[in-house]
C-alpha cells in the first residue's frame, strides 16, 4: 500500500496556511472598507489589523490594486445573491428588471464601500490593471463581475425573446452599461447634491434622495427597452 510522502503533506498544509491568511487579510480589508472607507485605508492599517507587517501583505498581493479587487469580489457575491433574489421574485419580465435595478441600486446605497471599491478600479486603464494584478485574481473578479450582470442580461434577453423589450444593442453590452452608469448615480446619492441653474449663468445646489435616484435609474432602465422607445 502507497503512502502519501511527508512532503506533500507539509505543502498542503502550507497551501492551506497561506489561503487562511489570506482570507484573514481581505476580511480584515473590508472591515477597514466599511468603517472607513475605501480612499482613507491604507495597507499598514490593514497589516497592523491582521497582526502582521506590511512586507507580509506584499507576499500574498501583488499590491494594493490586487488586494482591493479581492475585496470587491466579496461585495459581488453579496450583491449577487441580492439581485439573484429580485429576479426570481416575479414572471414578469417589466417587473423584474425593475426590481433587479432596484436591489442593485438598495446593495449601493447599503454599502457604499462597494461603490467606492468598483470605481477606484474601474478608473484604472485596462492595461495597468493587467500588470498589477495577477491573473487569477483578475479571473475571481471577472467571475464576480459577471455573475451579477448575467442575471441582468438574461433577464433582458428573456424579455427580448417574448416580445416584451426592444433591444437595440446586444444585452451584454447593455448590462455593462447599466452597471456603469449604476456606480455614477450611486454617487450622486450619497452626495444627494443636485445642480442646477435658476438663470442662465447662474448655477443653484438643491437635493436629491436615494429614493429619487433609485426611481431614475429603474425608470431609465426601463425606458432603454421600451417597445415604444424612439430610436435616433
Amino acid at each position: 500500500m502507497s503512502t502519501t510522502p511527508a512532503s506533500d503533506g507539509r505543502r498542503r498544509a502550507a497551501a492551506a496556511r497561506r489561503r487562511a491568511r489570506e482570507a484573514e487579510i481581505i476580511a480584515a480589508t473590508r472591515e477597514l472598507f466599511d468603517s472607513k472607507g475605501v480612499r482613507d485605508v491604507q495597507i499598514e492599517e490593514i497589516a497592523s489589523a491582521v497582526g502582521i507587517n506590511r512586507a507580509i501583505v506584499y507576499r500574498h498581493f501583488t499590491g494594493k490594486e490586487e488586494l482591493f479587487a479581492l475585496t470587491l469580489v466579496g461585495y459581488l457575491e453579496e450583491l449577487h445573491d441580492a439581485m439573484q433574489a429580485a429576479a426570481v421574485g416575479t414572471p414578469d419580465h417589466r417587473e423584474q428588471l425593475a426590481a433587479i435595478v432596484g436591489a442593485f441600486v438598495d446593495y449601493g446605497v447599503a454599502h457604499p464601500a462597494f461603490v467606492d471599491c468598483a470605481q477606484a478600479l474601474m478608473i484604472r486603464p485596462g492595461a495597468e490593471l493587467l500588470d498589477e494584478i495577477s491573473e487569477g485574481a483578475l479571473f475571481r473578479l471577472g467571475r464576480g463581475i459577471t455573475s451579477c450582470l448575467n442575471i441582468l442580461s438574461a433577464t433582458l434577453t428573456a424579455g427580448a425573446e417574448q416580445g416584451v423589450f426592444t433591444l437595440t444593442e446586444d444585452p451584454v453590452l447593455l448590462a455593462n452599461t447599466l452597471y456603469a452608469s449604476g456606480l455614477g448615480a450611486l454617487q450622486l446619492a450619497r452626495l444627494g447634491i443636485l445642480v442646477s441653474e435658476v438663470a442662465p449663468g447662474v448655477p443653484t445646489v438643491g437635493q436629491i434622495s436615494a429614493a429619487q435616484v433609485r426611481s431614475y435609474l429603474v425608470t431609465s432602465a426601463l425606458a432603454l427597452v421600451s417597445p415604444h422607445r424612439v430610436s435616433v
